[in-house]
């Protein structure tokens, strides 16, 4: 037997026309159903009564976790290739019904029947769930109890202005359409898209990112110029966390699943796992680089003077096992990217001093790169009062307000945390730039330092990602960019990012040697440069290097040929002449102090080979 649960706001079923000879009676053509966990199943060849008791005992399951009352079994045979005969699926959904109709208002989809639906999913981390019952035994997913008790979590919001001045969000009055977007995202937590966002037709076009069909879902196949585009976000922060102090390291991606240390914090992290088989040993991909710096700082001798000690690495790739109605493009994948970095403390004091400087770290990334963010901190009750004053001010460093989430029971190992979020145009929001304030996984990995007096003491733990995932950090400037175009605007990346930074037209062969000396002149200045020696008229050619948004474009004729001065168009400001080393010059200059790598493609388009 196989089933999908989803918690759902409604399900509306209309029956259409039989599907089997023997299709149950029915007296309703059109049902709707409210505020109710709806379980799409499938019974196979040799599922019998234990089936069904399976079923009822894991919807009761799923449905307690949710506390909602109302289920609704609904037969879905496509879920499987080894259907069992439709008297045995009937006699088993009924069954199922009967058990657990003591306890809930249940109710089943109508049998042998063909039926549209339409559905709202609630998008919450249990939301959606997959189980398979077998032969007798049952294989669950292993779902994090920190997760479980995510859902179930009691909170409440907040807005707090620049000023200082907290208010419950019901009672605030929103000036700011994406902050109101944010808000109303984050309490309702309806992560599922309802059309495709715009960045994946863009990351396509641009062919930069695609689909990996030989993969699983939430997996992507990085192209030349999306792979430049990644390996210089991967270098840039790489080099602000080497900066700010932290020891570059690399672990390991598959961990040991039964570890004592490594199994408590899996209850305590609120994702789900990928799970490998190897030999008798069961092992877990990491889904963040925690498990491997923990090991490291276990195996380390240190000291008060070493404090704050910080543990860098760009975890690639890090996993979690998202839910397949979750998934959209780079916003919410299954294998990422994660410049991930842990920073040893003494004590509170210490915490908030590098949490602070972490946040603003977060502010200059995302100031940066110009990504608009919606900024929340989430945090247990007892330590937002003791710090309230610590929080205004963290606020005004932002100048704008700034959502909290206050939780009375701690669900996870942090004690608080906050978040840079990206609004897209379909108004879901994505976390960017974390950092968390860990009370546990010192004690959980047996982490200790040597205080001044000698004694052995725990550390607290700050977990940061400065930028976030690098594909969401991609997908926000997809997206930007989406919006600028919607308005009319002309899309453009920040020039350290372009992957072609100057695009060069020859008129005709005649200019090809001229176009090819520019070009090796602008490349030994570390800047990326093309050709377009296509047999294609000029104003193709301009049409192409606009829909690539490269923001220099150079035509080279017979007066710039015997002039020595070329014909420049800048994108967004129009053509002007300027000399070679004018244009090299505005470059680097606009450049200066990003990392630069060389774009894996040939020189000339004429040879660069057609993607799909």
């Amino acid at each position: 037997m196989r089933i999908m649960s989803v918690h759902a706001d409604f399900i509306e079923v209309e029956v259409k026309k039989k599907a089997i000879e023997g299709a149950e009676e029915i007296k309703d053509k059109r049902k709707r159903y409210e505020e109710v966990l709806v379980v799409f199943v499938a019974v196979e060849e040799g599922d019998s009564k234990e089936s069904a008791k399976l079923l009822a005992e894991e919807s009761r399951k799923i449905a307690a976790q949710l506390h909602t009352d109302q289920i609704l079994l609904y037969p879905l045979v496509h879920l499987t290739s080894n259907p069992a005969p439709p008297s045995l699926a009937k006699e088993m959904l009924l069954e199922a019904e009967k058990l657990l109709s003591s306890e809930f208002k249940v109710d089943h989809a109508p049998f042998g029947w063909y039926k549209s639906y339409t559905i709202r999913c609630k998008g919450h981390p249990l939301s959606e769930l997959s189980r398979e019952f077998k032969a007798g035994t049952q294989q669950r997913e292993f779902v994090p109890e920190s997760l479980q008790k995510e859902s179930a979590v009691k909170s409440s919001f907040y807005v707090m202005e620049s000023s200082g001045t907290i208010v419950p969000v019901e009672e605030y009055q929103f000036k700011n359409d994406k902050f109101r977007f944010f808000v109303d995202y984050e309490i309702k937590k309806s992560r599922v898209y309802e059309k495709e966002p715009p960045h994946i037709k863009l990351m396509r076009a641009q062919q930069l990112i695609d689909y990996e069909p030989g993969s699983d879902p939430g997996n992507f196949r990085f192209l030349p110029k999306g792979r430049l585009m990644k390996k210089l976000l991967e270098q840039r922060i790489s080099d602000i966390c080497v900066q700010y102090g932290a020891l570059e390291v690399e672990t390991p991606i598959m961990y040991d699943f039964e570890h004592p240390a490594l199994k408590k914090y899996l209850n305590r992290f609120p994702a789900r796992q990928y799970i490998v088989l190897s030999d008798k040993k069961k092992l877990f991909l990491r889904f963040a680089a925690c498990f491997g710096q923990f090991l490291i700082a276990h195996d380390m001798t240190i000291s008060y003077k070493h404090l704050p000690l910080k543990l860098f690495e760009l975890t690639r790739y890090s996993f979690r096992r998202e839910q397949s109605g979750e998934l959209a493009g780079l916003k919410r994948l299954r294998a990422f990217t994660m410049p991930d970095m842990h920073t040893l403390v003494s004590d509170f004091e210490m915490a908030k001093k590098e949490f602070e400087r972490q946040y603003e770290l977060c502010l200059e990334w995302n100031r940066d790169l110009g990504i608009e963010t919606e900024i929340a901190f989430r945090v247990q009750e007892d330590f937002f009062n003791e710090n309230k004053e610590w929080y205004v001010s963290l606020v005004k460093k932002a100048g704008r307000p700034v959502l909290f989430e206050i939780f009375k029971e701690r669900y996870a190992y942090f004690i608080t945390k906050f978040e840079f979020n990206f609004v897209d145009c379909m108004h879901k929001a994505s976390a960017l730039s974390t950092v968390q304030i860990d009370v546990e996984n010192a004690e959980t990995y047996d982490i200790s330092y040597v205080d001044e007096e000698g004694r052995r003491k725990r550390p607290l733990i700050l977990h940061a990602s400065i930028s976030g995932s690098l594909e969401r950090v991609l997908y926000a400037l997809l997206e930007r960019e989406a919006e600028r175009i919607a308005k009319g605007q002309k899309a453009s990346w920040p020039l350290w990012l372009s992957p072609t930074q100057v695009r060069i037209l020859p008129l005709s062969n005649q200019f090809l040697e001229e176009a090819k000396a520019l070009c090796d002149y602008l490349t030994s200045s570390k800047i990326r440069a093309d050709i377009d020696d296509r047999d294609e008229t000029l104003s193709k050619k301009v049409r192409e290097a606009e829909k690539e948004w490269v923001p220099y474009v150079v035509v080279i004729g017979e007066r710039e040929a015997k002039e020595g001065t070329l014909s420049v168009n800048v994108r967004g400001e129009g053509r002007v002449k300027m000399k070679r080393e004018e244009l090299a010059e505005e470059i680097k200059k606009r450049t200066d102090g990003y990392p630069y790598f060389p774009l894996s493609l040939p020189l000339f388009l004429s040879k660069r080979p057609l993607i799909a």
